[in-house]
């Protein structure tokens, strides 16, 4: 199956299941972004120690396991 078969495709599964409208919709969800993301992650993680991770990891888990 070609690139252009499989959008046919898979548009037209969209468009059978949640009508014209809404597929537009769901297909405008889906955004490539911009910028580069391996330049910017170094940017905010390499300054942080691994001890400095591993806090942070617990106390985010500590605040998800909260409500249990």
């Amino acid at each position: 199956m070609t690139p252009i078969e499989l959008y046919r495709k898979g548009f037209k599964a969209l468009v059978d299941a949640l009508g014209y409208a809404d597929a537009i919709r769901f297909i405008r969800q889906f955004d490539s972004g911009s910028g580069d993301y391996t330049t910017e992650r170094h940017q905010w993680l390499d300054s942080l120690t691994m001890d400095e991770i591993l806090v942070d990891i617990e106390q985010r888990q500590s605040n998800d396991n909260f409500g249990e």
